[in-house]
């Protein structure tokens, strides 16, 4: 067993540099499946799998957050926002479709949401959540949609980052050692950004370079906690699931 896991996306990449062997990778939802059955001890995992279910601490200072535009968590919709009736959803995702049921809320209005049946019907659709890779992708590929990117769409709403995953550690479960060489994964991967940035395969380096290097910040610090507790709020307000507050460490 592999006590960490994370996500195969490239915002994902400068929080795993050097530990890459040490890691398992999974799309979010069955990573947090995995976390959930004690398979790991630290995943990088949507902040509502943190949020929804306890018994779990977050490792402070290191996260995958936004201040405005994250360009790979997006609504693609062909309807006007007030008038969708439908929004097909990315199976992979969690925290985005919290998210952006939240949003819909705040705007009086909540969409039916259904499951996306496969990454290649998306273009055909009216309306489609997208995260990650894949909604990199679309947005780079030939497409009618207009693009609601939902990182800008809260900076909008309450001014403050948006937090779309944490290392979430088993309570009971993590030690020094552990928290230790999260951590300094993360140091080293903003250390090597410049060459991520160079030499990564996905996508091209004037993409990565805006991408990892402007959109995406990996910091969980006040102005980060402050936009997830506005975000724990507007949950328990419009949400019917119990929501718990983060614990730092």
């Amino acid at each position: 067993m592999k006590r960490i896991g994370s996500v195969p996306y490239l915002n994902s990449v400068p929080l795993t540099h050097g530990i890459e062997h040490e890691t398992e990778y999974d799309v979010p939802s069955r990573l947090a499946e995995k976390l959930r059955a004690g398979q790991h001890d630290a995943a990088l995992v949507s902040i509502t799998e943190a949020l929804f279910h306890d018994g779990y601490d977050m490792l402070d200072g290191v996260a995958v957050a936004s201040r405005g535009a994250v360009k790979s968590v997006f609504l693609a919709h062909k309807q006007p926002l007030d008038e969708i009736e439908t929004i097909h959803c990315d199976t992979a995702s969690l925290t985005s479709v919290n998210l952006l049921r939240v949003l819909f809320a705040e705007r009086g209005h909540i969409p039916k949401m259904e499951p996306l049946g496969g990454y290649r019907q998306s273009v055909s659709l009216e309306n489609v959540l997208l995260i990650g890779n894949p909604a990199i992708d679309f947005l780079r590929a030939p497409h009618e949609h207009k693009i609601w990117d939902l990182g800008t769409a809260w900076h909008e709403l309450t001014g403050l980052p948006f937090v779309y995953a944490v290392w979430a550690l088993r309570r009971g479960h993590h030690d020094d050692a552990l928290r230790e060489k999260l951590r300094t994964a993360k140091t080293n991967g903003l250390a090597h950004l410049a060459q991520t940035i160079e030499t990564y395969p996905d996508y091209d380096a004037n993409f990565r370079q805006t991408y990892l290097g402007g959109h995406i910040q990996y910091d969980l610090g006040n102005e980060e906690k402050s936009g997830l507790a506005k975000f724990v709020e507007l949950l328990k307000t419009h949400n019917n699931k119990p929501v718990h507050e983060p614990t730092y460490v």
